[in-house]
């Protein structure tokens, strides 16, 4: 067949190609798949290298790269290359890694307004050293003409500037007076207008001095201060997106016995959904077919994994460890209950977003204040001189002299300093108002598993077996992923001992691990597929050949400083509580041994929110610390929160702090240094107050040009840095 084609007018060569080459590029791109994983315990650049180092080796990958800061790597890859692959091959080399869905991430991984803040700092930034030169001139003796040119010059450089730059501020102080509120922003506005205006009136009448080069600076200042606090907040992210990314973002569907790999999207109720050991289960369901067990540590806190058989119900989020299950879908999207805990936390964030700030409060007494006296002497000395320059220049000498810049400093320059404390103890503040909501707790509320508690099974009575059957028990451990199995493993290798030599070890999904010694069959899981009768502790059953049963015994191993935080805030007065998703004797147990007497065992997600809110209902301020999924609301619900840099990705936005370290002393003493940084901010603002007392009358009687004034301003900031100083 003879298809018809336009020749190509073009003597260009790869002007030619051109079409071809993108049609080809496209073709190439799509064949391409982007994959995000979460790295919950990745901390140094150590870890960086080694995972890079592991997922670039792998054939399909083209390119990996770690971010520390989102504990979250990007890889690039042939289309063939699935998630669950890297995340095996991750917790081969020992890090914890869960699939992220890349496309709902994508939203939030702009960051749209630091880099316009850093825009405005650069241009404020700029345009005050020009002005600065040209002041100089005019400090060294310009006169006349020659004066006034640099006066204008200034002038042209700092109107567009102001405006730009300070377009921050003006937002914020408008927002607030369009909602019939004040807060620091609105004085800081009307010193930098103020300023402005009495520069551009003297500059106008060949006046001596001009103040463009102090409002310009005024702003590279405080937009240097919002920079960096910004920078430091840098997880503003929301921990509902971040939950709705922890949603598995394909699943395979079973029509007429085939599968088919399809976008969770495109899942209905009723459909039947395989997930394969190693995977998180896509929707809520109930098991139709197969055998396994399924952590759900991360969603409820219990420590031990569950045994799963058909009529059990599942929900999104839970992973499944050792053999295939085929799911009856329930509830999909929307109506999962992993969805319903991101609904949650919106809710309860919205809440702590309408705590007032120590600054606004100071604003609301203070700013009215000053605006008045600003205005009377206006007022007064034009009615008594009737010159609307001196009165214009006194009203601004007023305004800066009541010292906007030194309110403003008064708590970023304590919670900086308090900030930098903590972060040397293993602590990073996130929320700008987090020290002072940690200042006023009086009730702390623990989660158990991963926060008290390491998250991990540790043996207890390894002592009490001889060296062959540990060695067997080592042999048939190592054929399983199971936890306990790994505590056995972990257990027996630290004490030297080797595994036994066995055949055909085999993993029964749901029951225990299975081989052959020396032709006899051995066992070692569940106590009913050995024949023994569970105990109340968490064990496992070792069958050996000759009928014998021992039982090995667990517990979860207590996180370093747990003893010593908990002991530590009793002390200090606090009330302790601890509420967890485990079951009733594990929660009692370890509530016991830290002397906790509030306990709650078995509780959901919403219950725990549910709870927290209760105690916040009654007045308490309530820090809660924890660290999973199903912690998630209630850190977003509490006055006040902190998790460890262990927890999962959603803990670690939901908090307000981060304990950078596996140690949990650092909280007790954070809740000190909380209660002495609102100490030094209130003294901060009695050391304005006093300021103004004393400079304001001088500056209403006109013994202060606004030039004086910005240097008594410059010298209050200085004495309220030093002050925050202290915490240091």
């Amino acid at each position: 067949m003879t298809v018809a084609m336009r020749p190509n007018v073009s003597a260009c060569p790869a002007c030619a190609a051109g079409p071809a080459a993108e049609a080809l590029a496209e073709q190439e791109a799509q064949k391409d798949a982007r994959l995000a994983l979460s790295l919950p315990t990745i901390h140094c650049a150590a870890c960086i290298s080694a995972v890079e180092r592991e997922l670039n080796k792998q054939p399909g990958v083209k390119t990996a790269r770690v971010n520390l800061t989102l504990k979250r790597a990007t890889i690039e890859a042939e289309s063939d290359v699935t998630a669950q692959d890297l995340v095996s091959v991750l917790e081969g080399i020992g890090y914890e890694a869960h699939e992220l869905d890349a496309g709902t991430l994508s939203a939030t991984e702009n960051d749209k307004a630091g880099r316009d803040l850093l825009m405005r700092l650069a241009v404020a930034g700029f345009a005050s050293m020009n002005v600065m030169l040209l002041s100089v001139s005019v400090w060294s003796g310009a006169e006349a003409a020659t004066r006034d040119m640099f006066h204008w010059i200034s002038a042209a450089i700092a109107l567009p500037t102001i405006i730009f730059s300070g377009k921050p501020f003006f937002v914020s102080a408008w927002s607030a007076l369009k909602n019939g509120r004040l807060n620091m922003d609105v004085p800081i506005v009307l010193a930098i207008s103020l300023a402005v205006m009495t520069s551009l009136w003297e500059t106008m009448l060949s006046g001596e001095h001009a103040y463009f080069d102090a409002a310009l600076t005024l702003v590279f200042f405080l937009l240097t201060g919002r920079y960096l606090d910004h920078r430091t907040r840098a997880v503003a992210r929301s921990a509902a997106e971040e939950l709705a990314a922890l949603e598995v973002p394909r699943a395979v569907r079973i029509i007429d016995g085939e599968e088919h790999t399809v976008q969770v999207t495109e899942l209905s109720v009723g459909d039947l959904v395989l997930v394969r050991p190693g995977g998180r289960m896509p929707v809520d369901g109930n098991i139709v077919e197969g055998q396994s067990e399924l952590d759900r540590s991360l969603l409820t806190g219990e420590t031990l994994p569950v045994f799963a058989e058909p009529g059990l119900g599942v929900s999104a989020g839970e992973v499944n460890l050792t053999g295939p299950l085929v799911i009856r879908a329930t509830a999909v999207g929307q109506e999962t209950s992993l969805h319903r805990m991101a609904d949650l936390v919106a809710v309860a964030e919205s809440g702590r977003s309408r705590y007032t700030s120590l600054a606004d409060k100071a604003a609301r007494l203070y700013a009215p204040g000053v605006h008045i006296l600003s205005a009377l002497a206006f007022v007064g000395w034009y009615i008594y001189t009737w010159d609307v320059r001196t009165a214009l220049n006194i009203a601004a000498a007023v305004l800066i002299i009541t010292c906007p810049c030194a309110l403003g400093l008064a708590v970023p320059a304590v919670t900086t300093a308090a900030s930098g404390r903590l972060f040397r103890k293993g602590m990073l503040i996130k929320h700008s108002t987090a020290l002072e909501r940690l200042a006023q707790v009086d009730t702390v509320v623990f989660d158990k598993t991963g926060t008290l508690t390491a998250g991990t099974p540790e043996l207890t009575n390894l002592g009490d077996f001889d060296q062959d059957d540990v060695s067997l028990a080592m042999a048939l451990a190592m054929g399983s992923s199971h936890p306990l199995s790994m505590a056995i493993v972990s257990a027996a290798s630290a004490a030297g001992i080797k595994p036994a030599k066995l055949s055909d070890i085999e993993e029964v999904p749901g029951f225990g691990t299975q081989a052959l010694l020396n032709g006899q069959r051995v066992r070692l899981g569940r106590a009913t597929w050995v024949g023994a009768t569970a105990l109340a502790q968490t064990s496992a059953f070792l069958a050996l050949p000759d009928g014998t049963v021992r039982a090995f015994t667990f517990t979860d191993s207590l996180r370093d400083g747990a003893e010593e935080a908990v002991q530590a805030l009793l002390e200090d007065g606090k009330d302790v509580m601890l509420i967890s998703g485990d079951t009733t004797g594990a929660v009692e147990a370890l509530a016991n041994r830290l002397g906790i007497q509030k306990w709650i065992a078995e509780a959901l997600p919403e219950d725990k929110a549910a709870k927290v809110q209760a105690l916040s209902a009654k007045g308490k301020h309530v820090l809660m610390v924890g660290d999973g999924l199903n912690d998630t609301a209630a850190l977003a619900a509490a006055h006040v929160s902190i998790s460890p840099a262990s927890a999962l990705d959603a803990a670690r936005v939901a908090s307000d702090i981060v304990l950078l370290g596996s140690d949990l002393s650092p909280i007790a003493d954070a809740l000190i240094t909380a209660r002495s940084a609102i100490k030094r901010i209130r003294e901060n603002f009695r050391i304005a107050t006093v300021y103004n007392i004393i400079a304001v009358p001088l500056a209403i009687a006109g013994l202060c040009s606004p030039l004086i004034a910005a240097l008594a301003m410059s010298s209050s900031s200085i004495t309220v840095s030093l002050n925050a100083l202290r915490l240091r």
